[in-house]
């Protein structure tokens, strides 16, 4: 898969407003009787980037690591600058630097950002199209810290990566920290032995496998244990490619990633517990370890998991024929619910599929479902849940803090460089590589 190139002629017009602000700003004055988790979101992120924690959104009750990156005091002349005039100095800082950077925009980005991305896709889609393009000098990623981390290490060693907002973390990345990973191998390896050491089989006790959606140091450890990284695109190959290596495997952070793809494999509930870093044995005996074949991490995605299976119901009671689909992060009652579940990439791609004019619930973050409404309006399209709470930390990522680092590239400062350390970076290369090399199956999972 690779990252979709935009351009602002590209972008259809429609009478449908994408932008999430806009709706947030509206219920906040009372213009609209939707609601949203918290109205702090119709603030400036600065508000929040000397504070602890993931800001308002989806995240704002995940307890955030202590030392985590914050953002120092964005520039009085960013956060008190117009909408009008912020997008006017992006095109002009954009247009001044041409080829020697390049902007890239996740999926979830808020359209004010997005509308100035030179690609938009999933965190891999952006990390690959990072490295298929070394001729940029500047590597601005619009998204959260991990996938800034992956674009470094796919990049060239002369590239800068930025985040705008070093604030912009990853609750469920956070949930899985490199310390406690390393505890769990330990306590695993005195129920299994060692590692390394194959069976009759020629299979290792457990294989690690990381979601995209981790840090470089887990991504680095993966690599170093015989381990490969994911999405949740390629979930399911991945997975066959740890169990042709290893007895069991070691998923990590997300839970329900995990859960659900190998649930699809034919792997039993019962074969899957539950690793809690903060419990002796992740709260488990050596019986239940020992028949394990997938040990889960106990971590989510807090905006996937708001999605529930009563809002599915009312979702086919209010549209009867409605085609529901589901990301794989949300809980296993709600992807059983669904009618499909898939990446990011496959809900944009089923959508721009359809040929008749159809109803969709989608259950994944609400800045792509109102993106995917207004470039579709033949069909209806609308979020599962109705509150409108977008994921706290892509939310941190605004206009102003893009104006702050495309100016700051033309006057030749390189402002908040993510770089990986190469003691991680040699590693966590390692597993992605592993990933590359696995062959890849249908995105998605339709269940029809």
């Amino acid at each position: 898969m690779t990252a979709t190139p935009l351009t602002l002629q590209d972008r259809p017009g429609t009478p449908i407003d994408p932008s999430v602000d806009h709706e947030i700003q509206a219920i906040v004055s009372g213009e609209t009787n939707t609601e949203t988790c918290n109205t702090d979101l119709a603030a400036g992120p600065w508000n929040f980037d000397t504070r602890p924690g993931y800001g308002p959104g989806a995240s704002m009750g995940d307890v955030i690591p202590a030392g985590s990156p914050r953002q120092g005091e964005l520039p009085l002349e960013y956060r008190e600058a117009s909408d009008a005039d912020l997008h006017a100095r992006i095109l002009a800082a954009k247009q001044t630097l041409g080829d020697r950077v390049m902007v890239l925009g996740h999926f979830y980005q808020r359209e004010e950002v997005i509308e100035h991305a030179d690609y938009v896709g999933d965190s891999f889609q952006l990390a690959g199209a990072a490295k298929e393009h070394p001729e940029a000098e500047a590597i601005v990623f619009c998204g959260v810290h991990f996938m800034a981390e992956t674009a470094d290490l796919l990049s060239t060693p002369k590239q800068a990566v930025i985040l705008p907002n070093l604030a912009a973390g990853c609750s469920m990345a956070d949930m899985a920290n490199i310390d406690q990973v390393e505890e769990c191998w330990e306590d695993l390896e005195e129920v299994y032995g060692p590692m390394d050491q194959q069976d009759a089989d020629g299979l290792v006790p457990v294989v690690p496998v990381t979601y995209m959606n981790s840090s470089a140091a887990i991504k680095g450890f993966v690599g170093r244990h015989g381990g490969i990284v994911c999405t949740s695109s390629n979930a399911r190959t991945v997975l066959e490619w740890a169990f042709a290596r290893g007895r069991r495997v070691l998923f990590f952070p997300d839970q329900h990633l995990g859960r659900n793809t190998a649930k699809a494999m034919g792997v039993p509930l019962e074969q899957m517990p539950m690793w809690n870093p903060n419990r002796a044995l992740g709260g488990n005996d050596e019986s239940t370890l020992e028949d394990a074949r997938v040990i889960l991490w106990h971590g989510f995605c807090s905006v996937h998991r708001r999605f529930t299976v009563a809002q599915i119901d009312k979702a086919r009671s209010d549209f009867p024929g409605v085609r529901v689909i589901v990301h794989p992060e949300c809980p296993m009652d709600v992807v059983d619910a669904a009618d499909e579940a898939g990446s990011t990439d496959y809900i944009r791609k089923a959508i721009a599929a359809a040929t008749e004019p159809t109803v969709f619930a989608v259950g994944t973050e609400i800045n792509l479902v109102q993106r995917l409404a207004a470039e579709y309006p033949q069909h209806t399209i609308f979020c599962l849940d109705p509150v409108v709470c977008p994921c706290s930390t892509m939310y941190r990522i605004h206009p102003g803090y893009l104006a702050w680092v495309l100016e700051g590239l033309v006057s030749g400062n390189v402002i908040n460089q993510i770089t990986v350390p190469a003691d991680v970076a040699d590693p966590a290369r390692v597993a992605l590589e592993r990933m590359l090399a696995a062959k890849p199956i249908a995105d998605g999972r339709n269940k029809s």
